[in-house]
C-alpha cells in the first residue's frame, strides 16, 4: 500500500479514529473507515481503477487524493453529516449484542511508538457499561513474522496496560488483534496495519 493517513476526531466527548489507506495497484481503491473503540462505524471507498494507467496519475497525485479523501471524511464528521449514520450503526451494534463484555482500546492513534507496542485497554460489561474486573485480555499482531501472544488482566476499573516490542513484520496483511473474555463472555476487535509502515499510527493528517 503505498500511502495512508490517521487521525483522532473528537466530536463532543465522543473520538473518533479516521484511518485511510490506498490498497495498491492490485486493488487500486481508496479506503476511508471511522472507527470507534474498534469498532467500524462509516466507510468511504473510491476505485481509481480507470485512472491506474494514466499518464498523469503520479504517485503525488494519488497521495493528493487519499489526503484528499481522508480529509472530507473529518469534515464530515465534525459538521455532523454522518451523525445519522453514526447513529443508526451504534444502534445496530447494540441490538445485536445487548449482553456480553466489551473491549476498547483507548489509544488507537498512539499504541505503536519507539519500536514498542503500548495498549491501553477498558473491558466493560455491555448491559450497564460498567467496569468488567478479572476480564482475561490477550493481543496478537496477526501477519508478524513473530507469533508471541501477549496478556493482561482488567483491574476493578475495567483497565488493562499491556506493553511488548514491536515484532518484526510480513509482508501481508497485517492486524493488531485484542480479545478478551470474562466468564462465558467474549470479545474481539481489530485494527488493519498498513505492510509498509514501521508506524502504521504515524503520520496523522490534522
Amino acid at each position: 500500500m503505498s500511502s495512508g493517513f490517521n487521525t483522532d476526531v473528537k466530536v463532543g466527548e465522543h473520538v473518533f479514529h479516521v484511518q485511510t489507506e490506498d490498497r495498491g495497484p492490485h486493488h487500486p481503491v481508496i479506503d476511508t473507515v471511522v472507527y470507534q473503540s474498534g469498532r467500524i462505524l462509516h466507510r468511504r471507498a473510491s476505485n481509481y481503477e480507470q485512472d491506474a494507467d494514466a499518464t498523469a496519475h503520479t504517485a503525488e497525485e494519488l497521495r493528493r487524493r487519499v489526503e484528499e479523501q481522508h480529509r472530507a471524511v473529518i469534515e464530515a464528521l465534525r459538521s455532523g453529516a454522518l451523525d445519522a449514520e453514526i447513529a443508526s450503526a451504534e444502534a445496530a451494534t447494540h441490538a445485536s449484542r445487548p449482553s456480553g463484555i466489551q473491549v476498547q482500546l483507548l489509544n488507537p492513534g498512539s499504541w505503536i511508538s519507539a519500536g514498542k507496542v503500548s495498549l491501553e485497554l477498558e473491558v466493560s460489561r455491555k448491559a450497564d457499561r460498567q467496569p468488567q474486573a478479572g476480564a482475561a485480555v490477550k493481543a496478537v499482531i496477526e501477519g508478524a513474522l513473530d507469533h508471541g501472544t501477549h496478556t493482561g488482566t482488567s483491574d476493578e476499573q475495567g483497565r488493562v496496560h499491556i506493553l511488548f516490542p514491536l515484532p518484526p513484520l510480513g509482508k501481508g496483511d497485517l492486524a493488531l488483534v485484542i480479545q478478551a473474555q470474562a466468564d462465558a463472555w467474549k470479545d474481539e476487535i481489530r485494527f488493519a496495519m498498513r505492510t509498509r509502515a514501521k508506524n502504521p499510527a504515524a503520520g496523522a493528517a490534522q
